[in-house]
């Protein structure tokens, strides 16, 4: 499966899911800028039989842009894929017409990389007339290679597909560097009414650093200089535009649990420079992967955490179904003893699984407390 770009497309966990439901709806796709969401609909586009060149409009083409805002489509049966096209004020508009009037005759197919899901609930013109995907980049489960080296390849070159099939730690660089540049400076500047670019870029070179703990927005304040308010509303836009995501405490009446920030994990973890810190990155991106996966797909109300309490006793993740826990992972290098947190919420929920994940490990057993302690690669494989 795993091809480089010569050699042949590189099919995607959502694929097949895609085509069913772009039978009875439209079809909706969003994720990060370059994680593969025009490869795939290309790639659809041949499944149909459709032409490209007429078939496939991107808003950031002229004279696509052109035909969308006159409303000028293809005819004839088939599938239309409009990349992009968010960024048009009437977008809503134009497409709930196009599908009320041929959508017995046509397939649409929708994507964007700029939180596409966050400017479609601006109205409920289209409620009932589409599904929801997120695209997110390469994990485990997607490459056909042995799990240990998918984790390597992942760990060293990321998950968006350039850099993973380059294969090359400079080319990973140079292509980190870019993007980030490109995500705030293009991006961000197109979609959101924001004045302080400069200082915006200046805290995504400081969030890397902070990843994996509670995020003080106070202490990013006073690092900035600026009000919380500017730093809170930066964040809920580099979330928007996928750069970073959130995950928020975990907390039940039977645990002391802390409730207050949330931690932060990287789309792109090749910027986490800690090798025990980008791991557990990684294993977010892959647990979040796989959370939104079960929401779009199953529409099930599952949701990522982590669990603190005010003995300081941690889990890196909780993923909790309809507000109750159903998974506990606790990421580690090495380390064959079960964590202290585990242990402690094992005990008050006996009947959860709780998995304690090393990244330098090829066991695979069970404690006598009940929890599982395996390689990475063994949980991951397991997951889209």
């Amino acid at each position: 499966m795993m091809k480089s770009k010569n050699l042949g497309y590189l099919p995607r966990y959502i694929e097949r899911h895609v085509q069913e439901d772009l039978a009875r709806k439209m079809v909706f796709v969003a994720g990060p800028r370059q994680v593969g969401k025009t490869t795939l609909a290309k790639a659809l586009c041949h499944s149909y039989g459709a032409d490209i060149s007429t078939r496939y409009l991107n808003w950031d083409d002229p004279r696509d842009r052109e035909n969308i805002m006159l409303e000028r489509f293809p005819a004839g049966p088939g599938l239309l894929v409009l990349d992009e096209v968010h960024k048009f004020k009437r977008w809503r508009q134009v497409v709930k017409g196009l599908f009320d009037k041929r959508g017995e005759e046509i397939q649409i197919l929708v994507t964007g990389s700029a939180r596409l899901d966050y400017y479609r609930k601006g109205g409920d013109s289209l409620q009932g007339r589409y599904y929801f995907y997120r695209l997110f980049p390469l994990s485990v489960g997607e490459l056909e290679m042995p799990p240990r080296k998918a984790i390597g390849r992942l760990l060293k070159y990321g998950g968006f597909p350039e850099p993973f099939l380059l294969g090359s730690e400079i080319e990973t660089r140079r292509w980190s560097r870019a993007y980030r540049t490109r995500l705030v400076r293009d991006d961000l500047r197109d979609l959101e009414n924001v004045r302080d670019i400069d200082m915006i870029e200046q805290m995504v070179l400081r969030l890397p650093d902070l990843v994996g703990s509670p995020l003080s927005l106070n202490s990013l304040r006073e690092d900035l200089q600026v009000s919380h308010q500017s730093v809170s509303r930066w964040l809920t836009i580099l979330e928007n535009l996928y750069a970073l995501f959130r995950i928020y405490p975990f907390g039940a009446p039977k645990i002391r649990a802390v409730k207050k920030e949330a931690k932060h994990y990287h789309w792109d973890w090749t910027l986490v420079q800690d090798e025990a810190v980008r791991f557990e990155n990684l294993v977010a991106c892959h647990l979040m992967k796989w959370c939104c996966f079960m929401q779009d797909t199953e529409g099930r109300e599952i949701e990522l955490r982590y669990f603190r309490d005010i003995d300081k006793r941690e889990v890196d993740f909780v993923v909790v179904e309809d507000t109750r826990p159903i998974r506990f992972i606790e990421c580690k290098v090495k380390e064959m003893r079960p964590s202290t947190g585990l242990k402690y919420l094992k005990k008050r929920f006996p009947e959860v699984p709780a998995t304690q994940i090393l990244l330098e490990s090829d066991d695979d057993l069970v404690t006598k407390e009940g929890i599982r302690i395996c390689g990475a690669h063994h949980f991951l494989a397991s997951l889209v």
